[in-house]
C-alpha cells in the first residue's frame, strides 16, 4: 500500500489552489501587517521608553524638592519632619531611617520600600529607583541626613492605562492598514491581471472554436507586449492555416483537370472493350495511352512539388555545412538527363559554403533550370552562375534564351499554382518557383527574377554564407 500524502504535499496542493489574484492580495495584506507590526511595536517601544524616563525625571525632582523642604516642627511626642509630608498629593513619602523603620504623614499610607533603599539610608547608595509590582508605584529613594533616606513612590496606573490605549489605537490602526492593503491588492491585481484574464480567455476561445481574431491591446507595458506577442502568434497560425487552405484549394483544382482527363480515357478504352460497342483505332489507342501517361506524369510532377511544399512548410531542423558549387553541380546533372530539348549550359561558378539543407537547394537550383531549359529554344544556352556579391552574401542565377517575362506576370510568378498564359500550354505544377522561393528564404536569403541580358528570363537565389 502506497504511503499516504505527506502534509508538505497537500499544503503544495491547497497553495497551487490558491487563485494569483489571492496570491497577491494575501502578499499585499502579509507586507503592510509585517510593516505595520513593526511601526508599531518601535512606536510603542518608544513611546514607552519615553514615558518611563519622564516618570523617573519627575521623581527625581520632587525627591530633590521634598529634600530641600525646611523641617516642620510636630506636636507633643511628635518629632520634626519634613514640610512635603503635608504637601504630599498624588504621591506616597515617608523617610526611611538605617534600621527600616520609616516616617510618614498621619493618616497617610507609607510607600513602599526594599533592601537597596535602606542602603541609601545607610548612605552606601546615593539613589535607588524602582517598581513594585505588587502595590503599581514607581518608588524612589535619596539621601537625607545622617542615617536617612526620603522615599517617594508615584502611582503608574495613569502611565499603564496611556499605554493601553496607545496598545488599542495601534491595534486598530494596524487592522485598518492591512483591510486597506487587502483592498489595494485586489483592486490592484484585479487590473493588472485584466490583461492575462483576457489572454486566458483567448486561449480558451481558440482551442475551443479555432477562433484567431487578435485581443485588443492597451498601455504599453509588459502584459501589454505579451498580449502583442500573442496576437502576432494568432497572426501566424492564422497565415499558417489560410495557406494551407489555399494549398489545398489550389492542389485540389490543379489534380482535378489531370483526374478527369484520365478518367474520360479510360472509361472510353473500358467501353470499346464491351460486347457491340465501337472499336477504337489503334491510332486512337495509342494516342489514348500517350495521353493517359502524360497526365500519370502531370500528377506525379504535382504531388511531387505538393510533399516538398509541406516539408518546406515544417520547421527546418536539420542544419549541415553546405557547399553550394557540389549542390549546383548535382542540380545541372540531373536537369541535363531530364532536358528534353538540345540546350547548352553556360556555367560559371564561384565557391561558396552556407549552412543549410542541400536536398533542399538542390531541389531549388534543379526547378531553376528545369524552368530555363522549358522556356528555351533548341540550340538556346541557360546560363548558371554563382557570382560573390562581396557583402556576405552570394547569388545563384539562371538565365535563359526564351521570350522572358511579361511585366504583368512578374509580380506573381513566385506564387503557388500561378502560370502565365505562355505557360498553361506546356508541363509544369506551377510549384516549382514557390519552391524556389521557400527555399531562399528558409536559408535567410530570397529569390527575385528580371530580364537576363541574353534577352530571356533571369531568375535568382540570393542567399547567405561566406567563400
Amino acid at each position: 500500500m502506497s504511503a499516504p500524502p505527506s502534509h508538505d504535499v497537500l499544503a503544495t496542493g491547497r497553495f497551487q489552489r490558491v487563485s494569483l489574484r489571492a496570491r497577491v492580495t494575501l502578499l499585499a495584506a502579509f507586507c503592510v501587517a509585517g510593516v505595520v507590526a513593526m511601526v508599531s511595536l518601535g512606536a510603542y517601544m518608544t513611546v514607552s521608553q519615553n514615558l518611563y524616563t519622564q516618570l523617573d525625571e519627575t521623581l527625581r525632582q520632587r525627591v530633590s524638592d521634598a529634600i530641600a523642604t525646611p523641617l516642620v516642627q510636630g506636636g507633643q511626642d511628635v518629632q520634626s519632619f519634613p514640610g512635603a509630608f503635608l504637601v504630599a498629593g498624588d504621591i506616597r513619602i515617608g523617610l526611611l531611617d538605617d534600621s527600616g523603620r520609616i516616617l510618614y504623614a498621619k493618616g497617610a499610607t507609607p510607600p513602599p520600600t526594599n533592601s537597596l533603599d535602606i542602603e541609601v539610608a545607610k548612605g552606601e547608595r546615593d539613589e535607588n529607583i524602582w517598581t513594585d509590582d505588587r502595590t503599581e508605584f514607581r518608588v524612589i529613594s535619596k539621601k537625607y541626613g545622617i542615617g536617612q533616606a526620603m522615599v517617594i513612590a508615584q502611582s503608574m496606573k495613569p502611565l499603564r492605562g496611556t499605554l493601553g490605549k496607545l496598545n488599542v489605537v495601534l491595534f486598530v490602526i494596524s487592522g485598518l492598514g492591512v483591510l486597506i492593503a487587502a483592498g489595494a491588492g485586489t483592486a490592484v491585481a484585479r487590473t493588472g491581471l485584466r490583461p492575462v484574464q483576457r489572454l486566458t480567455e483567448a486561449t480558451e476561445r481558440v482551442a475551443m472554436t479555432g477562433d484567431l481574431r487578435p485581443i485588443p491591446v492597451t498601455g504599453d507595458d509588459e502584459l501589454a507586449r505579451l498580449t502583442q506577442r500573442f496576437n502576432a502568434m494568432l497572426g501566424a497560425v492564422a497565415e499558417s492555416q489560410e495557406r494551407q487552405r489555399r494549398l489545398v484549394a489550389d492542389a485540389g483544382h490543379e489534380l482535378r483537370t489531370p483526374l478527369t482527363s484520365m478518367r474520360t480515357n479510360l472509361e472510353l478504352l473500358l467501353a470499346s472493350e464491351r460486347p457491340n460497342a465501337p472499336t477504337l483505332s489503334d491510332v486512337d489507342k495509342a494516342e489514348i495511352n500517350d495521353d493517359v501517361r502524360a497526365q500519370l506524369d502531370e500528377l506525379t510532377t504535382l504531388i511531387g512539388d505538393l510533399v516538398e511544399l509541406a516539408r518546406e512548410d515544417a520547421p527546418q531542423v536539420v542544419q549541415e555545412p553546405v557547399d553550394l558549387i557540389e549542390v549546383v553541380e548535382r542540380a545541372l546533372d540531373r536537369a541535363r538527363r531530364r532536358a528534353v530539348t538540345h540546350v547548352k549550359f553556360d556555367v560559371r561558378l564561384q565557391p561558396w559554403s552556407l549552412l543549410g539543407d542541400s536536398n533542399s537547394l538542390e531541389r531549388a537550383v534543379l526547378n531553376l533550370l528545369d524552368n530555363a531549359v522549358k522556356f528555351s529554344p533548341d540550340d538556346g544556352v541557360v546560363r548558371l552562375e554563382i557570382k560573390q556579391l562581396g557583402d556576405g552574401s552570394a547569388v545563384v542565377e539562371v538565365a535563359d534564351s526564351g521570350p522572358g517575362i511579361a511585366d504583368t506576370d512578374v509580380p506573381h510568378v513566385f506564387e503557388r499554382f500561378y502560370r502565365s498564359s505562355e505557360a498553361r500550354t506546356l508541363p509544369g505544377s506551377g510549384l516549382g518557383l514557390a519552391i524556389v522561393k521557400q527555399a531562399a528564404e528558409r536559408h535567410g536569403g530570397m529569390a527575385y527574377t528580371g530580364r537576363a541580358p541574353e534577352g530571356g528570363a533571369l531568375f535568382a537565389m540570393r542567399l547567405p554564407g561566406r567563400p
